[in-house]
């Protein structure tokens, strides 16, 4: 009795759940049509405001040129990439309005370009106009310690937003990785909307990390010890993924920095008639004027490190290295050594990161041997890699790494991580010749740099010349050519 009861109860259940199934699909067709009937007159309204905005004097409209790069200010690659990629389109499209988005609220826009100049070398042939944005906390990592990737790319969303309100632009060029701006820009905004890929937000080598639970800096040692919070972890990565993809499809032109980046790209955007690798900007030229001949205006040997004070860039790695390499000094009588860390700080959680790093020093005992120069001048830069015998770079699957070449170019022998763009596209053999060297431990760091070091100054200024030769291919004119030619249809 109790048993036909309970199966009267389950029928009436599913029966009322069928009565609510076409209403419910009534309901939610409603409410995506008028949605999409929202979002269209938004368009519209935003379009008769970009015709009465881009009006010039003697009535002709103007094509407005806009990058989203909320941090144009913070002196790393993809900020060399932003000014150089500005200067290229300039010269072809004189006669443009060039738009920045930026959440560098606290300086102004003199203040960037010179900037700009001070630490890269360049100056742009007509004037910018920057759009600041008042939200850009909405894509610090530090307000998402769970979901992180989610979060960021929501609220780049909002931040997209924001600078769509203020400025809508013929051409809209992502060159700072947030994709799931796009489709704001493209279908809202009606913008023709491209992206330059520094580094995918999500990659398949971060999969393998959660699925093998290895411990990284965004994969915490709590979820790699429960196996079920590692298959919820990588489930959301694939949701992600997915998502990700999507919004990255919308771009009309995709461009990556190395063929690392290529390959994840293509696989999650799968958009591959639209995709191509544009190597970022270096200033050989500048470099290459440095000469390759060993002048020492003191004894011993410099070690230095350019990069920004990120987690990714794993700096404690070099210093925990460079430690144990002074440890092995009075064992095999090395000389006098010195580490001088390079790098731009672009907020507090950076300038947190340097006062650890500092304190790890401490801790190992190699304060007195280890230096760290925040957002130093180009000039000084290039003063430090003049003087410096090895260049250090540890990064585990960095996207391309523009401090490694400018490392090559001063005839700095690099140190490597043996991974991503620097192990495809930059530290690879020269017409035979080595050009420099890669490791992927703590202790192939310590190695090889006493190998370096003990070398003949011959065999040292031989490796220097092949990289050299090597590095003529990531410079600004290569990229300016590549880039104009990427970027054509957007044009068209």
């Amino acid at each position: 009795m109790a048993a036909a009861e309970g199966g009267w109860c389950f029928w009436k259940l599913l029966r009322f759940f069928y009565s609510l199934l076409f209403p419910g699909l009534i309901v939610s067709g409603t409410l995506f049509v008028c949605l999409v009937i929202f979002l269209w007159g938004i368009r519209l309204l935003l379009q008769r405001k970009k015709k009465s905005m881009t009006t010039s004097k003697n009535g002709k409209n103007q094509m407005v040129i806009a990058f989203f790069h909320p941090y144009c200010n913070a002196g790393g690659g993809g900020e060399r990439v932003l000014w150089c990629a500005l200067r290229a389109l300039q010269k072809k499209y004189p006669d443009a309005v060039y738009v920045v988005y930026t959440g560098d609220v606290n300086i102004s826009g003199d203040q960037i370009l010179e900037g700009a100049f001070r630490r890269f070398n360049i100056r742009l042939i007509y004037p910018v106009k920057f759009v600041f944005l008042r939200k850009r906390y909405l894509v610090e990592d530090s307000l998402y310690p769970h979901f992180t990737l989610l979060g960021q790319s929501l609220g780049s969303m909002f931040l997209g937003w924001e600078a769509l309100m203020q400025c809508v632009p013929d051409v809209y060029i992502d060159s700072m990785g947030y994709a799931f701006t796009l489709p704001l820009f493209k279908y809202v905004g009606g913008c023709r909307v491209g992206s330059y890929v520094h580094y995918p937000t999500i990659s398949t080598d971060m999969f393998s990390v959660v699925k093998n639970q290895n411990v990284g800096f965004n994969n915490a040692a709590f979820i790699t010890r429960n196996p079920f919070l590692s298959k919820a972890k990588l489930i959301y990565y694939y949701l992600f993924a997915f998502m990700y993809g999507l919004a990255g499809s919308c771009s009309d032109v995709v461009m990556v920095n190395s063929s690392w980046t290529l390959a994840h790209i293509l696989s999650l955007w799968k958009v591959g008639n639209c995709t191509s690798i544009v190597y970022p900007p270096c200033d050989v030229q500048t470099f290459l004027d440095i000469s390759l001949q060993e002048k020492k205006t003191t004894p011993g040997h410099v070690l230095v490190s350019v990069g920004q004070f990120r987690p990714e860039k794993n700096h404690p790695l070099q210093i925990k290295a460079f430690a144990k390499l002074l440890s092995k000094k009075g064992a095999e009588s090395l000389p006098s050594l010195k580490l001088i860390l390079i790098g731009g700080c672009r907020n507090k959680d950076d300038e947190l990161r340097v006062n650890q790093l500092r304190r790890l020093s401490e801790d190992l005992g190699v304060q007195d041997d280890v230096e760290f120069k925040i957002n130093i001048p180009f000039e000084e830069l290039k003063k430090y890699l003049s003087e410096a015998t090895i260049g250090l770079h540890t990064m585990w699957n960095e996207h391309f790494g523009i401090g490694i070449v400018e490392c090559m170019a001063a005839g700095t022998i690099i140190l490597a991580h043996k991974s991503g763009g620097p192990k495809l596209d930059i530290v690879v053999p020269y017409e035979g010749d080595v050009t420099g060297f890669l490791a992927d431990s703590e202790e192939a760091y310590t190695e090889t740099m006493a190998q370096i070091l003990s070398m003949p100054a011959e065999r040292r200024l031989q490796i220097r010349k092949s990289a050299r030769a090597s590095v003529r291919r990531f410079s600004d004119q290569e990229f300016e050519v590549t880039f104009l030619l990427s970027v054509e249809r957007l044009f068209k």
